[in-house]
């Protein structure tokens, strides 16, 4: 990946810094959420300190304002994912991914819906869009709500609206890779007055005087007179603030994030279109997707062809990241096996696939078409088993 933090960005904080400001969550971080909405097109957002945090605030309030049971969970994805539905007491229940999308296979996530499932916690992997009509309808007549993670995926749309403005309640990273960096920083997105009261006190240590609502306020006052109104602690929760230098810079960002993932969706389809489809898997679903990294998938096994292309690809210098997403399979991860052992990894073969023939390569806005078509053609000489060209391509 590139330094997706510009020099205007540090400018902005250089600027912000020069004024004496206060340093902890302030006016620059309400500020950021409440232009986080507005681009997203939602009501509420909070902010936090990391995509991990929103998730485990996420599972969090599930768990208090729905109680426990089973979350469905992807067998592909980032770590937090699964361990804040673990973490918060809800049994994880894994099915395949759909090899169009890497997200969950809507069937098999609607064949497991029952009395026991209290969300659908769905990713948006890569940047490709997760949801689908089906799914989005049989979830509502369950009553089950579906929390998207939209950590790799600013920006994708799904029926011309922004992922993470369909489900209950989304989560957002903005760590250094993604398409919008506050170096560390999250963001829990809602239409839900009660979510949104709920991750506000989530975000610091449960205290009920971070909350909005005067009624809410006023109700834990009257209902435990015995304790200081300053001092009400509603959760067991944490603290998850951001600061408002990383709110500053995702300020500065949200103005170009539009124009860089017009670039970004410009490089995934030029390098789609110029794989070798018989050996490489090209039919992804690109339509409203916002990729921030360059999948690349084999179309069959092959042990010899996935090891040539890694050395030569360390040979050029040019990162990638084998499993895509969260390292491959997570039912194959340790702190998974350990739990549950019955899980056989082997049994979702689409993302076990992905897990050992998959890889993604960082795509980004100062990345040029050219580099991209040198990329495919290395790669494509690659599985052709010939001579690799020759130019100077290091990423």
């Amino acid at each position: 990946m590139s330094n997706n933090i510009t020099q205007s960005d540090l400018d902005c904080v250089i600027q912000f810094l020069g004024t004496n400001p206060i340093l902890t969550q302030s006016s620059n971080v309400k500020a950021f959420e409440e232009e986080w909405s507005g681009w997203l097109g939602v009501k509420y957002s909070v902010m936090v300190n990391s995509g991990s945090s929103a998730n485990q605030a996420t599972m969090g309030l599930l768990r208090e304002l729905r109680g426990s049971g089973e979350v469905i969970t992807p067998t592909l994805t980032w770590v937090s994912d699964v361990a804040s539905v673990i973490q918060n007491g809800f049994t994880p229940v894994f099915v395949d991914i759909d090899q169009r999308t890497l997200g969950m296979d809507t069937a098999q996530v609607i064949a497991k819906l029952n009395e026991r499932t209290k969300a659908v916690f769905i990713t948006h992997i890569l940047g490709y869009n997760a949801l689908d009509q089906k799914l989005i309808d049989e979830c509502k007549k369950c009553k089950i709500p579906i929390i998207e993670d939209v950590c790799e995926s600013h920006g994708a749309t799904f029926a011309g609206k922004k992922l993470g403005a369909h489900g209950w309640i989304s989560n957002f990273s903005f760590y250094y890779a993604h398409h919008l960096s506050t170096i560390e920083g999250g963001m829990i997105c809602t239409d839900d007055a009660e979510v949104y009261e709920a991750a506000r006190l989530f975000r610091a240590h449960g205290m009920v005087r971070e909350s909005s609502s005067p009624e809410l306020k006023e109700r834990y006052r009257k209902e435990y007179p015995d304790l200081n109104p300053d001092f009400i602690f509603a959760y067991p929760a944490y603290n998850f603030r951001s600061t408002e230098i990383n709110a500053v810079m995702g300020r500065s960002q949200l103005k170009r994030l539009d124009a860089n993932n017009d670039k970004r969706r410009k490089n995934l389809t030029v390098f789609l279109k110029n794989l070798n489809s018989e050996k490489f898997y090209t039919e992804f679903a690109q339509e409203g997707s916002s990729n921030y990294a360059l999948t690349l998938v084999l179309r069959h096994p092959d042990e010899a062809l996935r090891d040539r292309i890694e050395t030569e690809l360390r040979s050029r210098k040019i990162e990638f990241r084998r499993g895509t997403s969260g390292g491959g399979n997570q039912t194959r991860q340790p702190y998974i096996r350990k739990r549950y052992p019955e899980i056989d990894p082997r049994s979702f073969s689409r993302v076990d696939h992905v897990h050992f023939f998959g890889w993604y390569i960082g795509n980004y806005p100062d990345l040029e078409e050219g580099h991209v078509l040198q990329l495919c053609a290395l790669l494509n000489s690659i599985a052709a088993n010939q001579a690799h060209p020759r130019f100077g391509l290091s990423f």
